[in-house]
């Protein structure tokens, strides 16, 4: 972890926290929303607005932005409070967040919010999105990256592996994918609903240089998407970083739990799900404690 210090490993994970609390917030004052995937991608969120992106939150459509592309569309319950905390819009536009005459509906849209490279939520199109914002950036002699994040579920759409075909046609390596392999969507397991296994070796076969983490340590994300920026430098063959995430990651009690696709939260949850949040970032911080340097 040779660009992660241990202060800088710690001060993520504290606002991963402070994320997903104003993420348990957010669901409530909606009234409900897609609160399980948006928690298992909510570490990725944390540490590209926190680390890695190329942004300007005075100038959201400055030209030479990293653009992030948030394919699995329905996690905008988590994107949204990424985006207000960075700065982009209002904290308080999260109170009306997917309620009659909001600009914050279930799924964002790029015209009526700040910050948002491409609108989302009907599934499978981010990739061929990201393929075409990268590969216009190769076409201008421009450096920006792009960042896309799929859901597995997702992956059931053939568009999905179209636009990875185009992304390893071109030797996109400045398109980073991220696949959110929690295993469950709305119906199910994921094997249960379609097989997606040997997910890895599929996306190997498909040309990509992949990764897999767990996707719920900060350190490992991190240590891979250096490995992915470093190759970017250069057309070659892109990166996938396939994150082994758990749905509702963070709370026991629904983590792994598919019924948490989408869900609503009361007063009881709230803050029972509110201590499980503080156990976790206890042995979040002991890890990095440990392993950071």
């Amino acid at each position: 972890m040779a660009n992660l210090s241990k202060a800088e490993w710690l001060a993520l994970e504290k606002k991963a926290l402070e994320l997903r609390k104003l993420c348990v917030q957010t669901t409530v004052w909606a009234g409900s929303g897609h609160f399980g995937g948006g928690m298992s991608v909510m570490d990725l969120l944390t540490v590209l607005y926190h680390k890695y992106l190329n942004i300007k939150v005075d100038d959201p459509k400055w030209d030479d932005r990293d653009r992030f592309i948030l394919s699995k569309g329905h996690a905008a319950i988590a994107y949204a409070p990424v985006l207000c905390d960075k700065g982009f819009n209002p904290v308080e536009m999260l109170k009306s967040f997917n309620l009659s005459g909001s600009k914050m509906g279930m799924h964002l849209d790029s015209n009526k919010v700040v910050g948002v490279d491409a609108s989302t939520g009907s599934l499978g199109h981010g990739p061929s999105i990201a393929a075409g914002t990268a590969l216009a950036a190769r076409l201008q002699n421009k450096d920006f990256l792009t960042y896309v994040v799929t859901g597995d579920g997702e992956l059931d759409e053939g568009s999905c592996w179209e636009g990875f075909m185009t992304i390893n046609h071109y030797n996109l390596s400045n398109c980073i994918v991220f696949i959110d392999r929690n295993h469950n969507m709305i119906d199910g397991n994921t094997e249960d609903v379609k097989k997606l296994e040997p997910l890895a070796d599929k996306m190997t076969a498909f040309g990509f240089n992949t990764i897999v983490v767990d996707g719920n340590n900060i350190g490992e994300l991190c240590d891979a998407i250096d490995v992915a920026i470093e190759r970017a430098k250069t057309p070659q063959a892109p990166t996938c970083i396939l994150m082994d995430t758990k749905k509702g990651a963070g709370i026991k009690s629904i983590e792994g739990d598919y019924t948490w696709h989408y869900g609503a939260i009361d007063d009881a949850l709230f803050e029972k799900f509110n201590n499980e949040l503080d156990a976790d970032y206890a042995a979040r911080v002991a890890r990095a404690e440990k392993e950071g340097k």
